[in-house]
C-alpha cells in the first residue's frame, strides 16, 4: 500500500478546475499553488481521461478504494480479536488460582 497522499481530493479537483478555467499553463498554475507541475498534470489527465466501463469482472476505482478500506478494518478487527483472546485466556488462567 502506497503512502497517503498529503493533497486532499477537493483541493485536486479545485486544482484542476482551476487549470481548465483559467486557460493558463500547468506549469504556471503548480508554481502558484506549490504542487510539482507533474503532480498537476497528471491530475488533470486523470479528470480529462474518458471513463472507460470496467470489463466483467475488473472492480471500478470506488471499489477498488472500498475493498482496500474493508480489507484494513478485517486486519484490525483481527488483530483486534487476537488480543481479546489472550486477555480473556490470562483472566481465565487467573480466576482458576
Amino acid at each position: 500500500m502506497g503512502r497517503p497522499s498529503k493533497y486532499t481530493d477537493e483541493f485536486r479537483r479545485d486544482a484542476v478546475g482551476l487549470v481548465q478555467s483559467s486557460g493558463r499553463p500547468i506549469n504556471e498554475v503548480a508554481r502558484d499553488l506549490g504542487v510539482s507541475h507533474e503532480t498537476l498534470r497528471g491530475w488533470v489527465r486523470k479528470a480529462e481521461a474518458p471513463a472507460r466501463p470496467a470489463s466483467p469482472g475488473e472492480l471500478s476505482a470506488d471499489e477498488r478504494d472500498e475493498l482496500r478500506r474493508l480489507r484494513r478494518r478485517v486486519a484490525d478487527l483481527e488483530t483486534e480479536k487476537e488480543i481479546l483472546r489472550k486477555a480473556a485466556a490470562y483472566f481465565a488462567k487467573e480466576m482458576g488460582r
